[in-house]
Order: structure tokens, then C-alpha cells, then sequence
């Protein structure tokens, strides 16, 4: 059987631009780790022969069959399933005993920090068996340039199953990025609302006078949204109100990095934050990036290096509309106070929720093309600084990046293991050490802390500080 492409496919720049930004110290690729817990029936063999059944599986989809080619103007070529290599994909490892999470937290770290081979088709998937209370975990990395964090949970939702029932359930590569859950159910998980107006032909006035009215205002409004972003920038006008690009404080996180990652993890109910934010009047991701401010508070503080001036985030925002394709990337950034120059707990909170509410108004109602043009707009200057090596070395565009991705909404299962933590694992850069994103998993807020292991020492205490502040939050509400 010939082993010939079968299509290619052209990166559009904002995907391209994770190419051109990767470096050994700093690659370009994001994961997750899934936790699960064993079925009461499983047998002692139950984890090698689910990887036998894997490796032997034949089906190769999209993006798990493209391979990186070119480089003045990258496109993916399409492979057919026998010229994929399994062998080299899948892995199978044990952690040594006990099998705690510092024990599966050390060896996904160091996983995490090695770069994709861009001979082959970028991903990695990872089996972790030794796990203590009978559970099992599995780690799958993938190159950023092919997806998004909602694209992740998109396949996410395909992958797993709501059924405990279900067995026999196809591997990730297998099952791709298009196409129902394997339950056969539909999905009723929250959708990532998109932050735009109506997008170009919808709407009032969908007659061609009005296509072409929103043709007009949607570029338009993303050029205006860009010109107020970068003049305040600029003028640093409103600074103690707006967060804006290259306008926060210099900090340890913005810092040269090297390839080493520590990862670390958090997990909380989330009906816990609901009823937080309920009480405070304000999101749960306005709660959510509050407890980063505070943790991040009290570890600079620690440190002894904590700014006058509150940290600022860079918060990325989907831009993905319910039926859009889920390859590559759909999303656009906003930057955000976090409230570290304010020592009580509920005025943070609000401090939080007003800087957030000026960046979501910033954004450009615009449609797809247009909010593409003004995120590679936006971002041209960060992703500048990694690909001629400057980053750390000149004033960053902001502190960390802080992320919220909707996730599961229905309890999950893998071939009747139980989805009991799902923890996002994201890409540092050079004058950027730090990333937390969260998932949604059930009733649970899964977060994922990932930083460079020089630049961030004793990351963990973040995530356990995250923790306190919750609590010292629920008390200032009364709660």
C-alpha cells in the first residue's frame, strides 16, 4: 500500500506563528493530564491490554496524521495511517511506588519539557500506570499550532464517554477532531460563547445591504479596538485602571527561561466558587483569576519581590463559534489587572472584576477574519520577541498568562474508568515563566500551574496558596 500523502493543508498566520515562536528552551506544544479511576471489574491486565488494543488499532485521523513541511509557508501534509509510527507515539510507563501525585507530578513534568519531533507528526501520548488507589492516568501532548485549548476539550468530549458502560472505545488518534462522542450521546457540555458581535452576514439586516454594512464595521471596529490599545500603551494612560500590552511591572516570572517545567495542580467544587462568586457579585472567572492574584501576592511576598504595581495578565478569550472546525486556533487575548498591590481579599475582587470588565470591552465586535487580523495584530510584538530571542531581555507585555477553558459539563469515563481530574498543561515563553489554566471537569475546577523550574522555584506553593486564598475569601464574604 503506498505511503504518499493523501492532502496538505496551509497554516493560517496565527497557527503558523506558534512554528516560528518555538525554540529548544521554550516549545510551542500544550497537554493534559487525565486522571481516571479503574472499574470495580478490572482485571489485572486491564491497562497493557487497553495499550495492546491501542497499538494495534489502525486508524489514523486528523491532526494525528499531519506532518509539518516547509517553512517559508508551512503547511500540513496529510499521511496516510501506515506511514504514522505508533510505536514512536505511545508510551507506557509506571510510576515508582507509592505512586502519589508528587511521584506522576514529577514524571509529567518531565514530559512536558521535551520538544515534539517536527520529523514527525506532533503529538505524544502517554499511558501512566502505578498510580496509588487503583487509578491510572494519561498525558497527551500536542503542538499549539494544530489546537486551542477549546479544541482540546472539543476532542476531549469525542474521546470520552458518558456512558460507564462503554468499552472497546477507540484511542485519541483514532478518534480526531471532528465527529460525535463515543457514547452516541449528544453533548450537552457548555459551549466557549464567543466574545464577538454578530459575525459578517448575520444577524439584523442579513439582506446584502446589511452583509455589506457588517462587512465595513468589522474591521473597522477591530482596527479601533487596536488603535485605543496600543495609544494607551503607549501614553500609559489609565494605567491604574486598564491593563494594557507592555505596560506591566517588571517581576521574577519575566525572566529568561530554560527547558526544564515544574507542573503543579488544584482542584476545587465548583459549586464552592459559584456560591464565592454569587456573594461577591461577580463571574466565577472573575473569582478564579482573583485567587491567582492573591496566591501570586503572598508568593512574591514571600520572595521578597513583590511590585508596587498589581501584576497584569494576559487572558486568552475563544473566539470559536458552536459549529466551527476545531483545528488550529480560534481565539484572541485580553489583559487584565490581578490585584496584587491591594491587600484585602474582597477589594481585590473588585479591583479584578472591574480590570476584567475593561478588557472584555476593549475586544473588537468583529467577525472571524477580522478578529483574526487583529489578534496577529496584537500579538505580532509578543511573538516577535520569541522568534528573534528577546524575550526576558526587554520590557514583557505582561506578567503570566491566566486562562479559563470550558470544559466537561457531564461526569466522564474511558472504557469504564471514571474522569475524576482533568488539569490543563500550558507553553511558557521567554520573559513569560508562568501559566495557569483551568478546566472544567463535572462539578470540579480542575487547574493546571505550569512554569519553567529555574524562573518559578517552589511552584507548588502557588497552587496551595490558590487554596488559601479561597478560604480567606469565603470568609471576608461572610460565607
Amino acid at each position: 500500500m503506498s505511503s504518499a500523502p493523501t492532502a496538505t493543508h496551509h497554516l493560517g498566520l496565527n497557527d503558523a506563528a506558534w512554528l516560528l515562536a518555538e525554540s529548544h528552551d521554550a516549545p510551542m506544544h500544550i497537554g493534559v493530564l487525565a486522571i481516571f479511576v479503574k472499574p470495580a471489574d478490572a482485571s489485572p491486565t486491564y491497562l497493557s491490554d487497553l495499550v495492546t488494543r491501542w497499538r494495534a488499532d489502525p486508524t489514523v485521523v486528523p491532526p494525528f496524521n499531519y506532518q509539518l513541511r516547509e517553512w517559508i509557508r508551512p503547511r500540513w501534509e496529510e499521511l496516510r495511517p501506515e506511514a504514522v509510527d505508533l510505536d514512536y507515539h505511545l508510551r507506557h510507563s509506571a510510576l515508582p511506588a507509592p505512586g502519589g501525585e508528587r511521584e506522576l507530578g514529577v514524571l509529567v513534568s518531565r514530559l512536558h519539557s521535551t520538544r515534539l519531533d517536527r520529523q514527525r507528526p506532533l503529538w505524544e501520548c502517554h499511558v501512566i500506570e502505578g498510580l496509588e488507589r487503583d487509578r491510572w492516568a494519561l498525558y497527551l501532548k500536542m503542538h499549539h499550532s494544530q489546537v486551542d485549548g477549546v479544541g482540546g476539550i472539543r476532542l476531549a468530549r469525542r474521546m470520552f464517554s458518558i456512558d460507564p458502560q462503554a468499552r472497546g472505545m477507540l484511542p485519541p488518534w483514532a478518534v480526531g477532531t471532528v465527529g460525535p462522542d463515543q457514547s452516541g450521546t449528544p453533548d450537552r457540555s457548555r459551549p466557549a460563547p464567543p466574545p464577538t458581535g454578530p459575525a459578517p452576514g448575520g444577524g439584523p439586516g442579513t439582506g446584502l445591504v446589511g452583509q455589506g454594512l457588517e462587512r465595513l464595521r468589522s474591521p473597522l471596529s477591530a482596527a479601533t479596538s487596536l488603535g485605543r490599545t496600543y495609544l494607551e500603551s503607549l501614553t500609559n494612560l489609565h494605567a491604574r485602571d486598564r491593563a494594557v500590552p507592555f505596560r506591566a511591572p517588571g517581576s521574577s516570572f519575566n525572566t529568561r527561561i530554560n527547558n526544564p517545567r515544574r507542573f503543579a495542580t488544584q482542584r476545587y467544587s465548583i459549586d464552592r466558587l459559584r456560591r464565592v462568586a454569587k456573594a461577591g457579585g461577580v463571574s466565577i472567572n472573575d473569582v478564579f483569576v482573583t485567587l491567582c492574584g492573591a496566591a501570586l501576592r503572598r508568593y512574591l511576598l514571600d520572595l521578597g519581590a513583590l511590585p508596587d504595581r498589581s501584576l497584569t495578565a494576559t487572558i486568552p478569550v475563544s473566539v470559536r463559534g458552536g459549529s466551527a472546525a476545531a483545528l488550529g486556533n480560534a481565539i484572541t487575548f485580553l489583559y487584565a489587572h490581578l490585584g496584587t498591590d491591594v491587600a484585602d481579599p474582597v477589594e481585590r475582587l473588585h479591583a479584578v472584576r472591574g480590570s476584567m470588565q475593561h478588557g472584555k470591552d476593549r475586544l473588537p465586535q468583529a467577525g472571524r477574519t477580522a478578529m483574526d487580523a487583529y489578534t496577529v495584530a496584537l500579538m505580532t510584538p509578543v511573538l516577535a520577541q520569541a522568534v528573534l530571542g528577546v524575550g526576558g531581555r526587554v520590557p514583557a507585555a505582561s506578567n503570566l498568562v491566566i486562562s479559563n477553558v470550558p470544559g466537561l459539563a457531564e461526569q466522564r469515563y474511558y472504557d469504564g474508568s471514571l474522569l475524576e481530574a482533568f488539569y490543563p498543561l500550558s507553553l511558557i515563553l521567554h520573559g513569560q515563566a508562568l501559566n495557569i489554566t483551568a478546566v472544567s471537569n463535572a462539578d470540579t475546577f480542575c487547574i493546571g500551574f505550569t512554569g519553567g523550574r529555574d524562573s518559578v522555584p517552589h511552584l507548588q506553593r502557588i497552587a496551595v496558596y490558590c487554596a488559601d486564598a479561597l478560604d480567606e475569601l469565603e470568609t471576608a464574604l461572610g460565607r
